[in-house]
């Protein structure tokens, strides 16, 4: 069997050769459609092309094309000739983008006119770029073209031979808790993260998916699902249309959908207020950051009984670690969230090990049995398995923080998240370690506190920041409260802080808390819109106070 993650690309072409790969909108209110065959073949010939110009194995390549045919067959055109596709979020911003493509050296660069037009605007990877492609018109900057690549290519390529640990691309972080890093994966990772979604979720092939996150939808063609690309800015999915995220899956039909935590808000509120109905899905897998329970619960109305929606639990370089479904959260643990318990993000996966260690901000080099604290105590979730990622690209000092060897062979990775493992052996999620707020007599979790406040009516979303006030930490609540209420139930701001004050003095995680901002939109990630950047709201809660 191949280790090249490509090679499942023939496999299911070979099975289903006539069935759609990927429909994508043609800008006229349809779709544009291929099948198997035709994507295995685009591929091939351009994997061909790519190696005949001069992009070869080991080439380090940014690709900068929206989701659609282009990026399927680009991408897996890469993995069959051992090309590593340089993979960024072009909504990361300007200066993220720059640092990021700088510390991958990229060697080509593959994009849309408007990517090439902010490369040499910008300067991106000046000093390292020695061959452009068009995907599209090309103007000024030279290069060949995508069309001309088509058009000129010599035979249908194979899939090279790989190893389990050669580099199958660079992915970069969402950059939450800071400058993202490029994780390095291998394509035994790519393997193990197809085998273990199949596995998890049950997903068979001749499927249909409808993804909204352009790196999921890679794993369609592997596990033979058709994708369905909606019409929508995939940087902005807490902005979607919800008519045409609605309208494609009713379309085709489809079987499984990934989603943010704030496109299925989005989604689900029209879903619910039009009476929608939604009997063809299987699956729902929303991942990102927590789903909140009535956020879960609003979409669930639109599936069919027995269907639900699933949150594997995991990061850029080690996903999946863990999933639960929504059927326990909304019976059991949804309730002991709004307690203080922390998100219950289930049971670890199969082949996947996850400790819970105590709580370093420095470099742990070897692994040691006595890192582990008791069940129930929270510390930092440590994973280690074949999907986890074994490095950031050029940056060896976040490698040293995030890697532990294993004296056994292999190497931990520290999520960087905190939390703890219940008697059942589920894991239960407290918050990113870098935002944790430690006062003098204890140290506040960011979700834990926020999931007591989360329940009230009036909120949408809280974040729990540490401002330094005279010498001391001050514990700051901020809270954006729900948009779009009802005429006669209007947000009386004063009363609301009131029941919050009074939420807080009743808990015992959250009675240090007597500082309450309010905040019109929190700043998110690009990527899933979803995860909070506590950081920002840390800076604007100090202006607000000074």
């Amino acid at each position: 069997m191949s280790t090249n993650i490509a090679a499942a690309l023939p496999e299911m072409a070979a099975l289903q050769p006539d069935r759609m790969a990927v429909a994508w909108p043609d800008g006229r209110g349809g779709f544009s459609e291929r099948t198997f065959r035709e994507l295995e073949e685009d591929s091939s010939r351009l994997a061909a092309a790519l190696t005949a110009y001069g992009i070869t194995r080991g080439t380090r390549t940014v690709l900068m094309v929206p989701p659609g045919l282009d990026f399927f067959a680009l991408t897996f055109a890469h993995f069959k000739a051992g090309i590593v596709p340089v993979m960024v979020d072009p909504g990361m911003g300007l200066k993220s983008l720059k640092t990021c493509l700088a510390e991958a050296e990229p060697e080509a660069f593959i994009g849309i006119p408007k990517a090439h037009v902010a490369r040499i605007v910008l300067g991106w990877g000046k000093d390292t770029i020695r061959l452009c492609v068009t995907a599209g018109r090309r103007l000024f900057w030279g290069g060949t073209t995508l069309s001309k690549l088509r058009a000129g290519a010599p035979d249908l390529m194979q899939p090279v031979e790989t190893s389990e640990d050669d580099i199958a691309a660079i992915l970069f972080t969402s950059g939450s808790t800071g400058v993202p890093k490029g994780a390095v994966y291998t394509h035994g990772n790519f393997l193990a993260q197809v085998e273990l979604l199949k596995e998890t979720y049950g997903i068979e092939p001749g499927e249909i998916d409808l993804p909204t996150f352009p790196l999921f939808a890679l794993f369609d063609p592997a596990l033979g699902m058709s994708a369905v690309i909606p019409e929508m800015d995939p940087t902005r999915p807490a902005n979607v249309d919800p008519e045409k995220i609605l309208g494609a899956i009713q379309r085709y039909g489809v079987t499984n959908t990934f989603g943010s935590p704030a496109l299925l808000h989005r989604v689900g509120s029209y879903g619910a207020a039009h009476g929608v109905k939604l009997p063809t899905l299987r699956r729902v897998i929303s991942a990102g950051a927590p789903a909140q329970p009535a956020v879960l619960e609003r979409f669930s109305r639109m599936l069919a009984e027995g269907t639900e929606i699933h949150t594997p639990y995991g990061a850029t370089e080690a996903l999946p670690v863990s999933s639960m479904g929504s059927r326990a959260i909304l019976a059991e643990t949804a309730a002991q969230t709004d307690q203080g318990r922390g998100v219950c993000v289930g049971l670890p996966v199969e082949r996947i090990d996850v400790r819970v260690i105590g709580i370093d901000d420095g470099p742990i080099p070897t692994w040691s049995d006595d890192l582990e604290i008791p069940t129930g105590e929270v510390g930092e979730f440590a994973v280690k398995g074949r999907q986890v990622s074994r490095a950031y690209y050029g940056r060896d000092d976040a490698t040293e923080l995030a890697k532990i060897a294993d004296p056994d062979g292999g190497f931990w990775h520290r999520m960087g998240d905190v939390g703890y493992v219940d008697e059942q052996g589920r894991l239960w999620f407290c918050g990113r370690k870098a935002h944790r707020v430690r006062l003098e007599s204890e140290t506040l979790y960011s979700l834990q506190c926020e999931g007591v406040f989360n329940c009230h009516p009036d909120v949408y979303r809280t974040a729990l920041v540490g401002v330094e006030r005279d010498g001391r930490t001050l514990p700051v609540l901020c809270v954006e409260l729900l948009a779009n209420r009802p005429a006669d139930h209007p947000v009386d701001r004063a009363r609301t802080e009131a029941e919050l004050r009074a939420i807080a003095a009743g808990n015992e995680r959250t009675r240090s808390i007597d500082t309450f901002l309010f905040h019109s939109d929190f700043p998110v990630d690009i990527r899933h819109n979803a995860k909070i950047f506590r950081e920002k709201l840390a800076v604007w809660a100090t202006r607000q106070l000074s």
